[in-house]
């Protein structure tokens, strides 16, 4: 049986912070791969501007390009509607069957989940991967009232605490400021080259 890691998200831009909590999950899961799953649609950004998926996709596949513990899934990406976790861990399930699917995510996204689209769903499909946040102590007694069978399907693992966000990073480059080490290389190279996240005047 295969020991699956999946890490949605927008991915707007991806970078090293998603990388390092990937990798690090992996080594101390004994994961067999991670995939990398970008939003086509999130709902929770249905308000605001979220950067083509063809670009958001062209990104993580270079920055995984090279660790052959990563894999690009395109399966939300392609989705018509909105990109829901559970929708997202049902196709996964069917398309590896016979695995064990450990959704990574940090702990302040793990508080939410009684506000998730279908989290029972959730919790049937997949483990939780939770991860520690700088800053942020997950209250477990709260969910475990909402899901009592929450411990038993939930690893909290500290990890290495990565203080950065891609709306920094959007901020950074529309400022002309470095996002050197923030994101990899090839990542960086290609926002420049596609004037991703630029102002009118820095795009100039």
């Amino acid at each position: 049986m295969q020991r699956i890691g999946i890490i949605g998200g927008t991915f707007d831009p991806i970078h090293t912070g998603h990388l390092i909590i990937a990798q690090e999950v992996a080594w101390r899961l004994g994961l067999d791969k991670v995939l990398f799953v970008p939003a086509g649609n999130p709902p929770h950004k249905r308000n605001q501007l979220v950067t083509e998926a063809y670009h958001r996709l062209e990104m993580v596949r270079l920055a995984i390009e090279g660790n052959s513990l990563f894999e690009l899934s395109m399966v939300d990406a392609v989705r018509v509607g909105y990109s829901y976790t559970a929708d997202m861990l049902e196709e996964l399930s069917l398309e590896f069957k016979d695995s064990e699917l450990y959704f990574i995510i940090g702990a302040d996204a793990a508080s939410e989940l009684v506000n998730w689209h279908k989290p029972e769903k959730v919790l049937e499909l997949a483990q939780l991967a939770v991860v520690s946040r700088p800053g942020y102590n997950l209250n477990l007694d709260d969910l475990k009232e909402r899901f009592p069978e929450i411990q038993s399907r939930m690893v909290l693992l500290d990890s290495a605490m990565i203080q950065l966000a891609a709306n920094q990073i959007r901020q950074y480059v529309q400022k002309g400021e470095s996002i050197r080490y923030l994101v990899p290389p090839s990542v960086e190279a290609y926002i420049y080259r596609e004037r991703l996240y630029s102002s009118p005047e820095s795009s100039k």
